[in-house]
Parts: C-alpha cells; sequence; structure tokens
C-alpha cells in the first residue's frame, strides 16, 4: 500500500460471550481506523478482553437482534466505509490488501460481498450450500441497512454489491455443546419472527422443510463428500429447521388454547430501522 492514500474505515464487531474469539477478531482489524465493538452484556471475560485495546470504542446493548445491533452501530461510528464482522470471523491479509486498495481508488459501488469460508470443528465444510456462504459487510455509510428481522436479516443496499475476490474466515462451529444450544435460540428467535409475521406451521413445516433441509445439503449440495463432518453438519442444520417450526406449531397449538407464546424482545425503535424503505424500493426497482 505504499504511496496509496488510505481511506479511513470503521469496523463493527458485535459479541456475546465471545471471550476465547474477540481477541483473535480485534486482532486482524487492528488495521482499520476504529473498530467499535458492540456487546450484548455478556457475562464471560469478553469486556476485559476487549477494553484497552487501541482504537476500540467498547459499548454495551440490548440484544434485539443482529440486524438491530449493526444497523445501530451503523449510525455510531466515525468514518464512511464500515466493514461488519462478528467475533468468531477474521479478516485475513489478503482480504484486508484487497479492501485497502479498493478504497484507495475510487469504489465503482457502495457496497461489496465478502465470501465466507466456514469452519466445523476444524475442518473447512467444503459443500452442503454453505462453499457460497457470502454476506454483504463493506457498505458506505448510509447506503445500507438491515432489514427488520429477529434472525437471519440480509443486508439491503442502495445498489449492486459486487463480490470481493478474498475470503474472510467463519469460525463457525469450535464445540457441539456450545453451538446445538445456539441453533435452538437461532430456532427460536426464528419461530418468533414467523410469528409476528403471522405465518403456520404443520405437518408440512415440521416434517417436510425439516426432511427437505437434509436432503437438500446433505444430497442435492455434496455435503456427502465432507465425510462425517458432513453428516453432522447438514443433520444440525435440518435440527435447526425442525426447532423454529415445531417450535411455531406449538405456539399455534396453544393459541386456541387461550395461551401467548414468551417472545424475545424486538427492537421498534423507528431510527434503527431509518432509511430501510427507500434501500428496498430501490433494491426492488434495480432488479
Amino acid at each position: 500500500m505504499s504511496g496509496e492514500a488510505l481511506t479511513p474505515i470503521s469496523a463493527i464487531v458485535t459479541t456475546f460471550n465471545e471471550e476465547r474469539h474477540i481477541g483473535d477478531c480485534i486482532r486482524s482489524l487492528a488495521w482499520c481506523d476504529e473498530i467499535f465493538v458492540v456487546d450484548s452484556f455478556s457475562t464471560d471475560r469478553t469486556a476485559e478482553v476487549v477494553q484497552g485495546l487501541p482504537r476500540v470504542t467498547f459499548i454495551q446493548r440490548t440484544y434485539y437482534g443482529s440486524a438491530s445491533q449493526k444497523n445501530w452501530a451503523m449510525d455510531q461510528v466515525k468514518h464512511d466505509w464500515i466493514l461488519i464482522f462478528d467475533a468468531d470471523e477474521r479478516c485475513t491479509p489478503a482480504l484486508q490488501e484487497e479492501i485497502q486498495r479498493l478504497l484507495a481508488g475510487k469504489p465503482a459501488f457502495d457496497a461489496y460481498t465478502i465470501h465466507r469460508r466456514c469452519w466445523f470443528l476444524g475442518k473447512v465444510i467444503r459443500f452442503s450450500g454453505w462453499q457460497h456462504d457470502s454476506v454483504v459487510r463493506l457498505v458506505r455509510k448510509g447506503t445500507a441497512r438491515y432489514p427488520n428481522r429477529r434472525v437471519h436479516a440480509d443486508m439491503k443496499t442502495r445498489g449492486p454489491a459486487p463480490m470481493l475476490k478474498n475470503s474472510m474466515e467463519h469460525l463457525m462451529v469450535d464445540s457441539l455443546e456450545e453451538y446445538i444450544p445456539r441453533i435452538m435460540k437461532y430456532g427460536y428467535w426464528g419461530a418468533a419472527q414467523s410469528w409476528r409475521e403471522g405465518k403456520q406451521s404443520g405437518f408440512l413445516q415440521v416434517a417436510g422443510r425439516t426432511c427437505w433441509r437434509f436432503f437438500r445439503t446433505y444430497i442435492l449440495q455434496g455435503g456427502i463428500l465432507d465425510g462425517m463432518h458432513g453428516l453432522v453438519f447438514c443433520m444440525l442444520q435440518a435440527f435447526g429447521t425442525y426447532v423454529k417450526w415445531a417450535t411455531l406449531w406449538g405456539w399455534r397449538v396453544n393459541e386456541r388454547r387461550g395461551l401467548q407464546p414468551n417472545l424475545p424482545p424486538f427492537d421498534d425503535d423507528e431510527k434503527v430501522w431509518a432509511g430501510l424503505e427507500e434501500l428496498e424500493a430501490a433494491s426492488g426497482a434495480a432488479r
């Protein structure tokens, strides 16, 4: 990068009980001019690890979902270009150099997509659909927004978001005793999102979607080629689908019995979702 003007960039990292991962994540982003960490009131040593690191701002905020955390954080950072990471992700030197070279010039777009290499128990998942896993994570401030969803929200952008050449590393699963409760949590959140959207659940959702998820990822998308890692991984993804739709089914059964579900809190602050309608309209017009 010698001789090239470096455009300042802010990195956003969201955390909850990530004492094992957060230090390495921040070190991989040490080249950024600002690192803005939004923690969901961790009960482990996450805060202790983060505080005192150079260029890091550490803020704690109630968790209403990844989309809410990241939208809120994008409004707080200093610089026009924003790079968004989760604590279990790593920026590689090659990705860093590509981003710096991109921003040193005149970027043709306001948002860029980054491929993620997914690691499961120490092995890269090469198939089951995750080989194509990519997320919009490099954006110009004010040109992108996450939709109002509790879980699995994809960034909406003002224009196209082309793929960068280099990947980030996603250390998705280190241990099953940690990952299985996470699947349960995501399934609960997914059920809550579907409840708010008025969706129903029955045999086709509970059995059909679960079986289809496994067949699609393990057979059609080649998860079988990843050996035992692929088998366990694809079964866990199908289990997450089952948890979501079975939970929603149970809530609908209880609704007819006069019982309401205990939903997680949602972020209804209009400021967090400001600008989303315009971006969705622009995205629809582009298609």
